[in-house]
């Protein structure tokens, strides 16, 4: 009797090529469980829908348990762990030196909010095109668990320890200082992460996405604010979003004055269907205080706060060659002697 054999079905493939197993990483080491790992997967599926070439993307991080996770995707890319806090330094000379990079920086609540908030606060100035990243659960996972500058007001540690300091919140903070896509979403809600990360992509400008990731060591307890239970109970959605990438057809349909476009800078539409019937996300004075108004009343508010696409970039602002400056040659990186002898001229 004649067997028949079933052909392996083909590997899926996106619009370059290549299949979402080109853009895995190596094995996680991390916790079982960590939130880490969740935010770890959305990237993949992110940078694989929208059809990134791998080796354009740079994956810098700091220290502590989030700056491991871009050892866990897109292992074709290129990633640099820079000292505790400086993360935003080698991130802005690498685009500087090449804008031709993505980058995809990795950093913590202590990585950024502590030792590293002076970067931060310079990098979001600038509107440098960055993807930054905060894996956000309110504890030094390396070092046992203390409290970082993000953990809230009343928080309690495993040990009983009560957080007696107001926290800082980085998604108002990056508003404030000029960061042009601003938004908070939950390690456990695929979609709505999903989404603001392919948004991300499409953006010209400096993305900052802080996203609530519980440690399932130090800070999954109850009198946690940065646990599972505790975001299942008090996430409060702002809109739900959408994302049309500008390769693919665009056929929106929906009811007048429920939802709003974005338009991005390369024809790419960020699509806001309204949960709150009044929030406009494209203006900065709101974003900032329905944050300020969300903390008191203790919800925590995910979703996309503010974006502005029309914002000149930092390498644009600085007219920084289209070639990677490695590439050029002497006679456009070493001006010749009439330059130096009008800049002395100037000085006199």
């Amino acid at each position: 009797m004649a067997t028949t054999t079933i052909p392996t079905p083909a590997p899926k493939i996106n619009r370059i090529g290549l299949t979402v197993l080109d853009y895995r990483g190596g094995k996680t080491t991390l916790c079982a469980g960590c939130g880490h790992n969740a935010i770890s997967e959305r990237i993949i599926d992110a940078m694989y829908e929208m059809g990134v070439q791998p080796e354009r993307v740079i994956k810098p991080s700091g220290i502590g348990c989030s700056s491991k996770s871009p050892a866990y995707f897109m292992s074709r890319s290129h990633s640099f762990n820079a000292v505790h806090g400086r993360m935003p330094s080698v991130a802005t000379g690498a685009i500087l030196a090449n804008r031709k990079l993505i980058a995809l920086g990795v950093s913590g609540d202590g990585d950024t909010a502590s030792i590293g908030i002076g970067q931060f606060v310079h990098l979001m100035r600038r509107n440098l095109p960055i993807i930054y990243i905060i894996e956000d659960n309110g504890v030094y996972g390396l070092t046992k668990g203390q409290f970082s500058a993000t953990a809230d007001l009343g928080s309690k540690l495993k040990t009983g320890v009560v957080n007696d300091l107001p926290p800082i919140d980085t998604c108002a903070m990056a508003i404030t200082l000029g960061a042009t896509l601003v938004g908070r979403s939950f390690s456990g809600d695929k979609r709505q992460l999903h989404s603001l990360l392919k948004a991300a992509i499409a953006h010209k400008g400096t993305v900052m996405l802080d996203v609530v990731s519980p440690c399932t060591t130090f800070n999954d307890h109850e009198g946690s604010t940065k646990s599972y239970k505790y975001m299942k109970d008090h996430e409060e959605p702002l809109q739900e979003i959408g994302f049309v990438p500008a390769f693919e057809e665009i056929n929106v349909e929906y009811d007048p004055g429920t939802t709003v476009e974005v338009t991005m800078h390369d024809g790419s539409r960020l699509r806001l269907t309204k949960l709150e019937e009044e929030y406009d996300a494209t203006n900065r004075i709101k974003a900032i205080t329905r944050l300020h108004e969300a903390h008191e009343k203790g919800e925590v508010l995910t979703g996309l706060f503010y974006v502005n696409p029309e914002a000149p970039s930092f390498i644009d602002m600085l007219n920084v060659t289209e070639e990677p400056l490695a590439t050029l040659p002497e006679s456009a990186t070493r001006p010749g002697r009439e330059a130096l002898e009008q800049a002395m001229e100037e000085l006199r």
